[in-house]
């Protein structure tokens, strides 16, 4: 790669050295030193056992580097800066070094004293590593005892803060070490143990094995020593200090460290600090209203949503093009250019809170039992989709539709074609700048549907739904939104329920599926939302031919089949349900039929998005299509199959794009299908017949049918306004209704 450099190694002595020379500095956004005196014990004796330790990622210092990054000394660390490499990767290990060999004048991190670290020299002569390294808290003895060089050797101790005083400190620890033992032979040779009792006799015994066996270490702990600092190497990467920010807080964020994930928002908030942007407090501000989800994602999903708004993409290496007066080179027609997409404190202030409100719409829009069900955190399928559905929302919003039922009807198409072929479960940031790019171009041009959404109307029928069965995954937490959004009402009182203590209840009871059916018992099919005292009221542990009985015999069969229905039951459902005795059979037939009501509310509320008409409208839609009808087989015996003569080139390429997708969507079908011009005339809309009529070169075959070509316009711009109202809402007003049933008289008298 580019600007990165392959891994090297230096020596321990090289690393010590360096830190002792305030040569490593830590950014500002990596979090504190977190490991515990045991953990430094381990990598101490890892060390010594001459294993691998992971690599260490630095970044070539520079003064601006070091600047914006507010960089500072390792923990501990009251010497002189003299940077010259920044850690992204490694910090834990070189502060564990730092206070293992450097005993810093701190009290140890999240404790209450300083920490010391030794090295009993016997059980490392003899590789008992486990008991070779051990810590002991600050107190009186130990601190004599480092003061003591004569104590350390008596005790065969060596405090590890030695090497870090550098090797002729150590060698002169070590020649000390050899000294005492000898003098300690010296005087142990002359005593006269003929006047010693029998007691003092074997404590002289031991005495002299104890010597003995010291002045054997010297050797041995020398060799280990000398070694180490020389021949134990430590890999890193370093990066060129010239690499970009952006890339380095890309790189950054893609590093697990002892499995703490790195956090993009920490860096971001060092890098800001500068600007006077106070990221952590802004954070504060916010974040109760953002609680919705994951806060520690959520942070990040401001940044992303503002990323998506301003550049598209999302990934860690985007966002910090956010931080104010930042260069950020595109390409352009093939040429390079420069642009700041932020050029100030005060606009990305104001940026940063456009995206908190648009989340906090978000957040109100999946949670209402109107819109699209996920009544709470629990139930959110994907919470990786927020930023993507966010920042479409803003877009929308920012662009001012006028079709904005229908650009509503497409956000909710991509929500749930997301959610069912599991879009976003990974690759997220891609695909959110993906999935918005295909949105824009949905929204002006209805041929433009994402590859997404017709593979879920091609794959849902094949789809099965029985084994979802773990709580929390995407489709599981699908389905039970739908449930609320078909307005499923409490079994006990048949009204809707208080949502926020809703959760989902199994149908046939676990207790009856643990012995009969394992796992498949889980199944969200045999779930629906309940409320707890609606559980306890009606189910209590019971089977279904026992507590639907009761409720049909309560309430009638009208009103019983009326709610079950709410909960996607249908008649057939429920009665196989009352089954008795109910088998296991039973079950996977009752939730093999919920998977059609399923998949059926999916199709008609999703995919058609149909809506109930009240009467009146619904046979002025049926007028209307008729009409349709009748228009089509009017263009198509005028032109008379010169289609590609007579129809606009631009119509010719909506037209296809329309049959393309319909292939797409039904691969039973072929292209010979559409090959009539009639045929084609089905993929065209009202304003296309309007324009068909009264093109120039084709009104002399409709002028003797329509007469006046102003009046025609009209009548279909009414006509269109009618259509639309009455297919994307349920209210029209009746000036419309009036112009449009007018419209529907007219044509029909004349064709």
């Amino acid at each position: 790669m580019k600007h990165i450099e392959k891994a090297e190694s230096k020596h321990l002595d090289k690393i010590i050295s360096d830190i002792r020379d305030g040569k490593y500095v830590i950014p500002d956004f990596q979090r504190e030193f977190e490991w515990n005196p045991w953990d430094v014990n381990g990598l101490i004796a890892s060390i010594f056992m001459d294993y691998y330790i992971g690599t260490l990622l630095l970044w070539k210092a520079s003064e601006k580097n070091v600047k914006v990054l507010s960089c500072e000394g390792i923990k501990g660390f009251n010497g002189t800066l003299k940077p010259e490499h920044i850690v992204l990767d490694g910090q834990q290990r070189l502060t564990a070094m730092y206070f293992a060999f450097f005993n810093p004048d701190i009290v140890y991190p999240k404790r209450k004293s300083r920490c010391y670290f030794f090295m009993n020299i016997k059980f490392l002569v003899e590789e008992n590593y486990e008991e070779a390294f051990y810590y002991k808290w600050e107190g009186k003895w130990y601190n004599d005892f480092l003061e003591s060089p004569e104590q350390q050797y008596e005790h065969n101790v060596f405090p590890l803060q030695v090497i870090g005083k550098g090797t002729w400190e150590m060698m002169d620890w070590l020649k000390g070490y050899e000294n005492y033992w000898k003098t300690q032979q010296e005087l142990n040779t002359t005593t006269d143990t003929s006047e010693l009792n029998e007691d003092e006799k074997q404590s002289h015994k031991n005495r002299t094995l104890l010597i003995k066996e010291s002045l054997g270490f010297v050797p041995e702990i020398t060799k280990v020593l000398r070694e180490l600092l020389s021949d134990y190497n430590l890999s890193y990467i370093e990066l060129d200090r010239e690499i970009s920010v952006a890339k380095v807080c890309d790189i950054f964020t893609h590093i697990n460290s002892k499995g703490v994930a790195l956090n993009i928002f920490d860096l971001l908030n060092a890098i800001l600090r500068p600007y006077d942007i106070y990221l952590k407090d802004m954070w504060r501000n916010v974040s109760e209203e953002l609680s919705y989800t994951d806060q520690d994602k959520m942070k990040i999903y401001v940044f992303q949503v503002m990323s998506i708004l301003e550049q598209t993409y999302c990934s860690s290496k985007y966002l910090y093009y956010l931080v104010p007066d930042t260069v950020k080179t595109t390409k352009e027609n093939g040429s390079k250019k420069k642009v700041v997409l932020i050029k100030s404190k005060e606009e990305f202030e104001t940026k940063w809170n456009s995206a908190v409100e648009a989340l906090k719409k978000t957040i109100y829009t999946l949670k209402n039992p109107r819109d699209f069900g996920a009544i709470n955190s629990t139930f959110v399928p994907y919470p990786s989709i927020i930023p993507a559905f966010t920042a479409i929302k803003k877009h929308v919003e920012q662009k001012g539709y006028k079709n904005i039922l229908d650009v509503n009807a497409k956000i909710k198409k991509w929500y749930w074609s997301s959610i069912f072929t599991l879009n976003y479960s990974s690759s997220v940031e891609s695909t959110s700048a993906k999935d918005f790019i295909d949105m824009k171009k949905w929204f002006d041009d209805d041929t433009q549907e994402p590859e997404n959404y017709i593979k879920f109307i091609q794959d849902l029928e094949n789809q099965s739904f029985q084994k979802q069965n773990s709580k929390g995954s995407a489709i599981y937490n699908a389905i039970f939104n739908i449930l609320i959004l078909n307005e499923a009402r409490d079994w006990y009182t048949s009204e809707l329920p208080e949502y926020e203590t809703l959760d989902d209840h199994h149908i046939v009871p676990h207790s009856w599926g643990k012995k009969n059916i394992g796992n498949d018992i889980n199944s969200i099919l045999n779930k629906t939302p309940l409320s707890p005292t609606t559980n306890r009221h009606i189910i209590n542990s019971r089977l279904p031919n026992e507590y639907l009985a009761e409720m049909l015999e309560n309430n009638g069969s009208e009103k019983f089949y009326k709610i079950l229905e709410s909960h996607l039951i249908s008649k057939k459902s429920a009665d196989i349900l009352m089954r008795k005795p109910f088998t296991k059979e039973d079950y996977y037939e009752f939730i093999a039929e919920r998977e059609k009501s399923v998949k059926s509310y999916i199709k008609s509320s999703i995919i058609d998005d149909f809506r109930e008409l009240p009467i009146e409208l619904r046979v002025i839609n049926d007028q209307i299509e008729e009409l349709e009808l009748k228009i089509r087989d009017v263009i198509a015996s005028k032109i008379n199959g010169q289609y590609k003569e007579f129809i606009a080139g631009h119509v010719q390429d909506k037209v296809s794009r329309r049959i393309e997708n319909t292939l797409k969507k039904n691969p039973s079908l072929s292209l010979e299908h559409f090959s009539s011009t009639r045929k084609k005339l089905d993929y065209f809309d009202l304003q296309e017949y309007c324009d068909v009529i009264t093109a120039k070169q084709t009104w002399e075959f409709f002028e003797p049918m329509f007469k006046n070509k102003s009046q025609v316009m009209e009548k279909f711009s009414k006509l269109g306004e009618l259509r639309n109202g009455i297919r994307h809402s349920r209210e029209v007003g009746e000036v419309a209704l009036l112009e449009g049933k007018a419209s529907i008289i007219w044509f029909n008298s004349l064709i």
